[in-house]
C-alpha cells in the first residue's frame, strides 16, 4: 500500500499529490475498518487533489458502495476505468455495479 501512496505522490510536483496520497492511504484504512463516513470524506478529498489517480477513484467507489450509494459508486468506478483502462479491479467493480443496477429482463 505504501508504494502506491509514493507512486501517487510522484505523479505530479507540489504538496497536493503528497496530501492526496496520504488521504488515499488513510481513507483506504478507514474503509478497511468499516468507517465509510471517514473513508468517503478522505477519498473525496484525495480525488480532488489527485484527479488523475484511477486507484483513488476505485477506492472511492468501494466506499460509496459500502455506504449504499450505488449511483455514486458507479460513477467513481467509471471514472477509474476512464482514467486507466488497465485497472482490472475498477473494471470488475464497474461490471458488478452495472449488473446489479440494471436487472435482466424477465423471460
Amino acid at each position: 500500500m505504501r508504494w502506491l501512496a509514493v507512486a501517487l505522490a510522484a505523479v505530479c510536483f507540489g504538496c497536493a499529490p503528497f496530501q492526496g496520497a496520504r488521504l488515499y492511504q488513510s481513507g483506504t484504512e478507514a474503509l478497511d475498518r468499516g468507517d465509510t463516513t471517514v473513508a468517503i470524506e478522505q477519498l473525496e478529498r484525495a480525488a480532488q487533489l489527485v484527479p488523475a489517480a484511477s486507484e483513488v477513484q476505485n477506492h472511492l467507489g468501494l466506499a460509496y458502495q459500502a455506504a449504499d450509494r450505488g449511483a455514486d459508486a458507479e460513477l467513481a468506478f467509471r471514472r477509474a476505468v476512464d482514467l486507466d483502462c488497465s485497472n482490472t479491479a475498477a473494471a470488475e467493480n464497474l461490471r458488478v455495479v452495472e449488473s446489479s443496477s440494471h436487472p435482466r429482463a424477465q423471460r
